[in-house]
């Protein structure tokens, strides 16, 4: 009788042991997929913001000869990276904007109206100098809100480098811009100093702060 009662607990044993590797199988195969789309996308992504520094070095020189011509002093026009090349802020005169790839700390996808979302790695554009509002911050969720508090536009990277990137301008809701990835690290770089550089500040009155022309 014991030896029956024996047979009983290992079916039921197996049965069990046999559901949870088919059901958690099912999850780490989608995990899997999910780890090997955020690696090749952060490194597209990681790869476009590279040739971003790049553009923007050209800017900041481009710009310092069209400011000196005038005769107004460039020594506020400068491009600064971090060691990592993570984060690269600009100070074009009174503008300060900093780009970052420090928001890639996990897999994240981008939401698709046909529910075929897009894992993508994210290089997030910010009006002010990253490593001010950065200060006292102590965690990753601490600083994706001062990212999205002081966010101008983000731009999202696919893990296949044939898909075109995605450029999302904060002030334009619910419009998408596609950019190959060849092009995108100079279009991304010259529409947010567009955008940054082409307004203006009022005086501050209650609300008024800024203007685009």
């Amino acid at each position: 009788m014991l030896n029956n009662y024996e047979s009983f607990d290992n079916s039921e044993t197996s049965a069990r042991n046999a559901l949870i590797q088919e059901r958690i199988g099912l999850v780490s195969t989608h995990m899997y997929k999910q780890f090997l789309d955020y690696q090749h996308a952060n490194m597209n992504t990681n790869e476009i913001f590279l040739g971003m520094i790049e553009n923007l070095q050209a800017v900041v020189e481009t710009l310092k000869e069209s400011f000196s011509s005038r005769g107004i002093t460039t020594q506020n026009i400068y491009v600064d990276t971090d060691v990592q090349k993570t984060v690269v802020v600009v100070n074009i005169l009174w503008h300060k904007m900093s780009f970052t790839t420090r928001c890639n700390y996990q897999p994240q996808a981008l939401y698709r109206e046909n529910n075929m979302h897009l894992f993508a790695g994210r290089i997030m554009a910010i009006k002010g100098n990253y490593n001010e509002l950065m200060n006292g911050v102590k965690n990753h969720d601490e600083e994706m809100v001062k990212l999205l508090d002081n966010e101008v536009a983000s731009l999202y990277v696919p893990a296949e480098q044939n898909q075109n990137s995605i450029m999302k301008i904060k002030h334009l809701p619910n419009r998408e811009f596609y950019l190959s990835q060849v092009d995108a690290s100079r279009e991304f770089v010259l529409k947010v100093v567009e955008t940054i550089c082409g307004g203006g500040l009022y005086h501050e009155e209650g609300s008024r702060k800024s203007f685009n022309i």
